[in-house]
């Protein structure tokens, strides 16, 4: 298995000095990614870095295992209930690894497998619409937070609580289980009391680095997802992504192309995959680039607002939405490929013998065509001097995707030193979430409300009411 890396419209003999990087740029970073590389292995080795080993704790995944299929004999659904990092690595493994179709077919079609729901919002017709398609005596609930006390996953499961106890015949303790920290937080609180179910979330992994954990992968098992390949394939990566020689190390490479890109006005960062099955990994990158490297404070605390905001597109669709401003818009932005080798099915295309205007795609396929597309506008964005690269998979399964979630995640880790951030905090959401306990009532927030209503009070209204139309 190989995963590709073409970065050859990254460089300024392809896009032009003004947006490329030139080869006196790359080795001018060469010392400080070494001396990068010998502060996260330190960290590493002083037991601070976590998520690096997590695909080669083999008993942990025995325990998954054998968890999962307690919940496959006894239930016909599966419900994760929780927000961000809880949710997004869920969702892009079991978009990428099971069929589209997985939730829409019986469970005879699905060889006995649950349906997998991820449900990470508290949009209230969101929740209600999937509570209409379970039977509460055969649904399990994933409730998932490190901490505990996030708001919208506290309030998912109450509200799956009620609905469970409104069948007077059920133990609702009995259709949850609960990941959370290992000793402290509400969640192992409410589990040691009441004696539901539980798994740990290993100490020190934060929500965006917990894909391999039981946070994503006690749900993907239970829907058939092989992660004992996912895993290997993450191992596998892990030598190859996590030495110091910069030209070799292709996490390491990107993310200082990706920070010098930032330096010339590239404070965009696309992630465009060439394949369905991989969007849901896009959503995920957005979360793990922009809560790892969206920072107000430096390292040392002085004041630098630094961050590339990502977005997710995909190939061939966003090539009519989107690729008009990256090809013809501002420079400001730089476009990362996911490509496919070899897709597990395939169409060649039969074109009608008396339309010449068809006749080009006669014998031609399917992934051909997607493949052609990626790399005509691949090329077409470096014509206009766009920087873009391309990572290419081999194929849409457990190991590579496994292998390319590692790579994406000590990738994120290393650029957030080249931005001089802390990668692993969020300090920005935190004000958000005290608010929000603060009108909701939560105790010990009542300063907190006091300053909202002030604020409230200080700002000008705006508000203009526009008469709907009833019908």
């Amino acid at each position: 298995m190989k995963l590709e890396f073409d970065y050859s419209y990254m460089m300024a003999e392809s896009v032009g000095r003004e947006q490329g990087t030139s080869d006196a740029e790359l080795a001018s970073e060469v010392t400080r990614c070494q001396d990068i590389h010998a502060r996260i292995k330190t960290r590493r080795e002083q037991g601070e870095l976590p998520f690096f080993d997590l695909p080669f704790a083999a008993a942990e995944v025995d325990e998954i295992l054998h968890l999962a299929d307690k919940v496959r004999q006894r239930f016909d659904d599966v419900v994760v209930l929780g927000i961000g990092g809880s949710a997004l690595g869920t969702k892009a493994v079991m978009s990428a690894l099971r069929p589209s179709w997985h939730n829409l077919v019986s469970p005879g079609d699905r060889n006995g497998l649950p349906r997998l729901f991820v449900l990470d919002n508290v949009d209230p017709d969101y929740v209600a619409d999937h509570f209409e398609l379970l039977n509460p005596e055969r649904t399990c609930f994933l409730v998932i937070s490190k901490s505990g006390s996030t708001v919208e996953t506290a309030s998912q499961f109450l509200v799956a609580r009620d609905w469970l106890n409104a069948n007077s015949c059920l133990n609702y303790r009995e259709h949850f289980i609960l990941i959370t920290d290992p000793e402290h937080g509400l969640l192992r609180e409410l589990a040691e009391r009441e004696g539901i179910e539980s798994c740990a979330i290993p100490a020190g992994v934060g929500g965006r680095f917990s894909v391999f954990t039981p946070v994503s992968l006690l749900p993907l098992a239970c829907a058939g997802v092989d992660i004992v390949s996912l895993l290997k394939g993450a191992a596998a990566m892990a030598p190859q992504v996590c030495h110091d020689d910069l030209m070799t190390n292709p996490a390491y490479l990107n993310a200082v192309l990706q920070y010098l890109a930032y330096q010339k006005g590239a404070r965009i960062s696309v992630m465009m995959p060439y394949s369905n099955r991989l969007f849901g990994v896009a959503d995920w990158f957005r979360q793990l680039w922009a809560e790892s490297l969206g920072k107000k404070y430096a390292l040392d605390g002085s004041v630098c607002h630094v961050g590339p905001t990502p977005i997710n597109a995909l190939g061939t669709t966003d090539q009519h939405s989107q690729v008009q401003l990256y090809m013809e818009g501002p420079f400001d932005k730089l476009v990362m490929f996911l490509a496919v080798g070899c897709f597990d099915q395939d169409f060649t295309m039969q074109s009608y013998p008396d339309m010449p205007a068809l006749q080009y795609l006669e014998g031609h396929s399917m992934a051909e065509l997607i493949n052609a597309e990626r790399r005509a506008t691949a090329t077409a964005l470096a014509r206009n001097q766009r920087p873009n690269l391309t990572l290419t998979l081999p194929d849409v399964s457990a190991a590579s995707v496994g292998a390319l979630l590692y790579w994406l995640q000590v990738q994120t880790l290393f650029a957030g030193y080249l931005f001089d951030v802390d990668p692993l905090d969020q300090p920005g959401v935190e004000e958000g979430k005290t608010l929000t306990y603060a009108l909701m009532g939560r105790e010990g927030f009542s300063e907190k409300r006091d300053e909202f209503e002030q604020l409230q009070a200080e700002v000008p209204r705006r508000v203009l009411s526009v008469d709907s139309v009833s019908t």
